[in-house]
């Protein structure tokens, strides 16, 4: 009987080290995902200017944003767009009430 050797081969050390630096690659690129979506749900429904909570409202039927902490107004893609699709007198009032802008 050969009497057990307790220490480890060269090859068997390398074979673990590699494991174990994948794992810990794999773990914190798992974080670093989880991280980063989480900074991005964090924005969602926020002021860019202030961090605000935005409110949801309805202006010519189409929904924009608006803070109420600091007063601005948000549009999503397409708003504006579907906004010009309003004949001229409702753009004009529309510009009134939001963005306070007077006919000149």
């Amino acid at each position: 009987m050969q009497p057990s050797n307790p220490k480890p081969s060269k090859n068997e050390e390398e074979y673990f080290a590699r494991q174990n630096a994948e794992r810990v690659q794999a773990m914190r690129a798992r974080l670093d995902a989880e991280r980063a979506e989480a900074e991005r749900r964090s924005h969602i429904m926020r002021c860019p200017r202030c961090g605000g909570h935005l409110k949801d409202q309805l202006h010519h039927h189409v929904r924009i944003e608006v803070c109420p902490d600091c007063g601005g107004t948000w549009l999503d893609k397409g708003e504006l767009e579907m906004l010009e699709a309003v004949d001229k007198s409702n753009i004009r009032r529309f510009m009134r009430d939001v963005f306070g802008v007077r006919d000149e």
